[in-house]
């Protein structure tokens, strides 16, 4: 829960490194409230079949959507890459190059975008 509400107080910080660590703890406390927040739609019935999608699930994907983004990018910049290469996420099958990215061991000791985080 620390690294999620970290990757949160950092809302729309585009700047620095993230860990590994940071970076999937964020997507993995997503998709827990997103579901949590999913089965909530379906006992209210805010559902929308049409739209697969609930009230209060779509409202909490809009307000994670920016610290999304952003700690993609800061976790890119720990594998020295560029945050455009956030991108590359919009394109099929080339999209799984950033999952590659993100998975990958960060540059250790200081690179173009900041101090290793892991000595910070």
């Amino acid at each position: 829960m620390k690294w999620y509400l970290q990757a949160m107080t950092r809302y729309a910080q585009f700047s620095g490194r993230a860990r590994r660590k940071e970076y999937w703890y964020f997507f993995l406390f997503n998709i827990l409230i997103a579901m949590v927040l999913a089965f909530v739609d379906a006992l209210t019935g805010t559902f929308s079949a049409e739209a697969s999608i609930g009230a209060l699930s779509g409202l909490y994907m809009l307000a994670v959507l920016v610290p999304g983004v952003a700690v993609t990018v800061r976790r890119l910049h720990d594998t020295n890459r560029s945050g455009w290469w956030v991108l590359i996420g919009l394109v099929p099958l080339l999209g799984l190059l950033l999952l590659v990215f993100t998975v990958a061991a960060g540059q250790s000791g200081e690179n173009d975008y900041g101090p290793d985080p892991k000595r910070a």
